[in-house]
């Protein structure tokens, strides 16, 4: 009756949200006095879930899940909440888990609670608090079911090690026929994602044309940071749309969000209003980015990102 985590990888390695789930679960199974059981799919070194609270491995081997399909993958997720009489199911809020939850929740006739940000304030009732309204407020809300299904908001709760052991089986479920090949995937390496990134940086139409984003490139780069965009950016052709953020785009949930010439419209700021801090760059002190920001500097971003990456350089110089 362990509580089971699904850990999400690419290309064999741990994603940092498997690590922030696999401690979610460890604090969840301290509460409920029992274990944490962790699912992988063609993962490779699963050690290091152990060093985050996980004490036993279902390592998922096939070809036909090399590719994420939400059906495929919620089907396999619950054969393994079945087979560990788990009554708590922890999944991640990742674009992938957002398709895969409710799929999931339907397999184990669970009740889901998405966007959770803190421990069980209570496991019985099991009570757990959310977002809400896109993130600008929280409310508390009581699972009934004999099932519980939670996702976790990203860098919410955050990393925890743990000097748990984690002890590794091959699981061997039933695959569903889904009708569906992936012929190829094509993604974009060398670069840091959105999703995984712990800083952005972000530009839009401030900066007058594609031909200025070297800048943002190189402010992205001394901060080992990602690349965004607003929509009316990416709407534009001036960057991918894999870069635009918002409520229309990807959500951001970063440590640090610095937005460049954007003025800040409600689906933006809806969509990265659960990061951390937020830095806002504009000419116009009225834009409504600055009212969202935790700092804000008014100026031209032409004169005051240059300097800011001479002084981040100069400081990284003296590390």
């Amino acid at each position: 009756m362990s509580v089971l985590v699904y850990t999400e990888s690419e290309q064999g390695k741990f994603k940092k949200t498997a690590l922030e789930v696999a401690s979610y679960a460890k604090a969840v199974a301290d509460q409920m006095g029992t274990t944490v059981t962790a699912i992988t799919f063609n993962a490779g070194d699963t050690s290091v879930l152990g060093n985050h609270g996980v004490d036993k491995v279902l390592k998922v081997g096939n070809e036909q899940l090399e590719s994420f399909n939400a059906k495929s993958y919620a089907n396999v997720i619950a054969q393994a909440a079945n087979n560990e009489a788990s009554k708590v199911v922890i999944v991640s809020s990742s674009a992938d888990s957002k398709y895969l939850a409710p799929l999931l929740a339907i397999d184990l006739n669970a009740g889901f609670a998405s966007n959770v940000v803190e421990a069980p304030s209570s496991t019985s009732p099991f009570t757990v608090k959310r977002t809400a309204f896109t993130n600008k407020a929280f409310n508390l809300t009581t699972i009934n079911t004999d099932v519980k299904l939670v996702a976790v908001s990203k860098n919410a709760f955050g990393v925890k090690e743990s000097s748990a052991s984690a002890t590794a089986e091959d699981f061997s479920p039933s695959i569903p026929e889904i009708g569906v090949k992936v012929e190829s995937v094509d993604k974009v390496s060398g670069k840091i994602t959105i999703a995984d990134a712990e800083i952005v940086v972000s530009g839009g139409r401030g900066l007058k044309g594609p031909e200025n984003w070297g800048m943002i490139e190189e402010l992205a780069d001394v901060l080992g940071a990602a690349t965004a965009c607003s929509k009316p950016v990416s709407d534009l052709g001036w960057r991918p749309h894999s870069e635009h953020v918002g409520q229309t785009g990807k959500p951001v949930a970063s440590n640090l969000y610095i937005a460049i010439g954007i003025s800040g419209a409600i689906q933006h700021l809806a969509g990265i209003n659960a990061s951390k801090v937020k830095v806002v760059i504009n000419t116009d002190p009225e834009a409504p980015f600055f009212k969202a920001a935790d700092y804000g500097i008014v100026g031209d971003a032409f004169e005051v990102v240059p300097k800011l990456i001479e002084k981040l350089k100069a400081f990284k110089a003296q590390q």
